[in-house]
């Protein structure tokens, strides 16, 4: 009677496809998420302030506030993705409404003759980035699956990668991965779903070949990911006399990640034992982190303002989960219990994002309007997973340094007010944060909104676009030939804001 194993704890954090570089940048880009004000001058507000998502860029911009409020938003998200795999393309779009900030400012005015004016006190939560999408990549291949599993199998010796007598099929899937590791364990994956063969069946074989006969083949992969990154600030700001303001935030993050990968392969050859190939893929991320930010505005004079802001490193605790199928013509009679409910563990890791600078400049133009620019640097290559001393991570680590570049992000807007309805605009250019810039280019971002203040409460609409475009492969190895991904993101915010 078979069973199935639902947790196996794995003893080594093993390097899989989710703990590398791209986990760095995932948690270390935002997507320029918050209020609708915010979101249509497109994140400008170093120098400006007196928006509950400036704090995200520099905390001394609550005591910009002239008065307590409270403000919450949500957005209409739209994910619109076109991929090119060998000539063969792709279209996929993705619609969903969240509630992404919250939050509010008490303001504390100061009596008698201080200089120091008044103070701050903010709690804003905000979605920095939101993982929602969809991409489907399909397109005839010279390179089939085989190639991903040969390469973890060559050289490993047979009996490393068998199941002992009398042991269950998962059993011997989850044991090999804890005590040899992730690569080992796909060969084993290879071996048993029938896609790769020893050629000998000894236990000292190191040697193997593809089952499969083919010219080309047919393969689909649609990737499916889901989860956010939000932030909660706590911040404290302080006005001191006129033209200074001081502000400090500290910020708890909160992960949910999910990655779910289907692929599907066939058009083998009509006498191939193999007909059809299937090799799916899930990944479940969840954890916390910390981080700290300080600023200062400076009122140089009646329409000039400056402002600094420096955000530490961000330090991600997070656990993973990873969970396997496939099955093919060949595959073991009992391969269909590896599957979902079998689970690897890892142990709890940790991610140190690069800490960052903004430099920020606006102009006021009395109570007709503004234009604000804000500078922001990244040095992506300081990014890093921990603990260092584990093999794999080194590797991970040295890879981060040597592909990774330094991002500057230019961000402007402009706002121009008539009457009590304020009209807005800007515009993001962020770096590609590879060296080599033909894996992610760099994003654009257009952005508008309006807004209308009842005197005692403001409603505001935004409309932001991103776009960006990657180059991605199927697996981390054997399917050299990259998925070309052009990424058209549309936000559509609703902000309301009460005063008191």
């Amino acid at each position: 009677m078979k069973k199935i194993v639902t947790f196996i704890i794995l003893l080594a954090c093993t390097t899989i496809n989710a703990q590398n570089s791209t986990d760095v940048l995932r948690y270390s880009l935002d997507n320029t998420q918050g209020t609708a004000r915010f979101q249509s001058m497109s994140g400008a507000f170093g120098a400006l302030g007196g928006d509950l998502s400036a704090l995200n860029v520099n905390p001394a911009g609550s005591a910009v506030f002239k008065n307590s409020l409270f403000t919450v938003s949500g957005t209409a998200y739209d994910r619109n993705n076109s991929s090119s795999y060998n000539n063969t393309r792709n279209k996929t779009e993705e619609n969903y409404i969240n509630i992404n900030q919250a939050g509010g400012v008490f303001i504390l005015k100061s009596s008698g003759n201080s200089n120091w004016k008044k103070i701050a006190l903010a709690i804003n939560y905000d979605v920095v980035s939101n993982f929602d999408n969809e991409i489907l990549t399909s397109g005839t291949s010279q390179q089939g699956i085989d190639n991903y599993f040969l390469n973890f199998a060559q050289g490993v010796t047979l009996g490393s990668i068998s199941r002992q007598q009398g042991e269950f099929l998962e059993d011997a899937y989850l044991d090999i991965g804890a005590n040899q590791g992730f690569s080992d364990q796909q060969a084993f994956l290879g071996y048993y779903g029938g896609v790769i063969d020893p050629i000998d069946e000894i236990d000292d074989n190191t040697q193997y070949i593809r089952t499969a006969e083919y010219n080309s083949i047919n393969q689909a992969l649609l990737k499916n990911t889901s989860g956010y990154n939000s932030k909660l600030t706590l911040n404290i700001a302080s006005q001191y006399q006129n033209n200074l303001y001081f502000g400090a935030s500290l910020n708890f993050h909160n992960v949910f990640y999910q990655e779910y990968k289907e692929f599907t392969e066939t058009g083998y050859n009509s006498d191939s034992p193999i007909q059809r190939t299937i090799f799916d893929n899930s990944l479940r991320t969840e954890g916390n982190g910390v981080s700290l930010n300080i600023g200062a505005i400076a009122k140089l004079n009646k329409n000039v303002r400056i402002g600094g802001s420096y955000q530490s490193p961000t330090w991600y605790k997070l656990d993973d989960e990873f969970s396997q199928r496939i099955d093919s013509d060949l595959g073991d009679e009992n391969i269909n219990f590896i599957n979902f409910n079998v689970v690897n563990l890892f142990d709890t890791y940790t991610i140190k994002t690069p800490s960052k600078f903004t430099g920020s400049l606006a102009l006021i133009f009395g109570k007709d309007g503004l234009l604000s620019f804000d500078y922001v640097y990244q040095d992506m290559s300081k990014g890093e997973l921990r603990p260092t001393t584990d093999s794999s991570f080194s590797i991970e680590n040295d890879n981060i340094r040597n592909n990774l570049n330094a991002v500057s992000t230019l961000k402007i807007g402009g706002e121009y007010r008539i009457s009590r309805v304020s009209l807005r605009a800007g515009y993001r250019h962020q770096q590609s944060p590879y060296a080599d810039n033909n894996l992610i280019g760099d994003l654009t971002s257009y952005s508008a909104g309006i807004g209308y203040n009842f005197g005692g409460s403001r409603l505001d609409f935004s409309l932001n676009q991103t776009e960006q475009d990657s180059s991605e492969r199927l697996f981390s190895t054997g399917i050299t030939t990259p998925t070309m991904i052009n990424r058209i993101n549309t936000n559509a915010t609703l902000s309301y804001t009460l005063n008191f």
